[in-house]
């Protein structure tokens, strides 16, 4: 059973935006930090960002000041919004949910590609 539904993606030029979204139950999101996750070919799983149950972001300093998590409560979905995308951004994001600020992880989403052309 998918407990974390991910959208968005695809592919965009260098300098331009995406917009991931990840869905999940009402009891998952209210209780969990929640995060992004990305993982390049031949590279290991990162993370790129999280915001606690309680509205805490951190951000990778890679991508600070380009990306922003936000979460809407009312819809249980959580969002990456992406801009000055550049070519080191691509693979594939992780949506995830657990605790210790997205460090212990519960749930993991589906994945979905992000590919960022020169």
């Amino acid at each position: 059973q998918v407990q974390l539904v991910e959208s968005g993606g695809g592919l965009v030029q260098a300098g331009g935006s995406l917009r991931l979204s990840c869905a999940t139950s009402r009891i998952i999101f209210s209780i969990n930090d929640m995060g992004w996750y990305r993982q390049a070919p031949g590279k290991e799983r990162e993370l790129v960002t999280c915001v606690s149950s309680g509205g805490v972001t951190i951000y990778a300093d890679s991508v600070k000041g380009r990306f922003t998590i936000s979460r809407d409560n009312a819809k249980n979905t959580l969002f990456l919004q992406m801009n000055s995308l550049k070519v080191e951004d691509s693979g594939v994001y992780f949506c995830s949910a657990g605790r210790v600020m997205c460090r212990s992880i519960s749930y993991w989403g589906q994945g979905a590609q992000v590919t960022v052309s020169s």
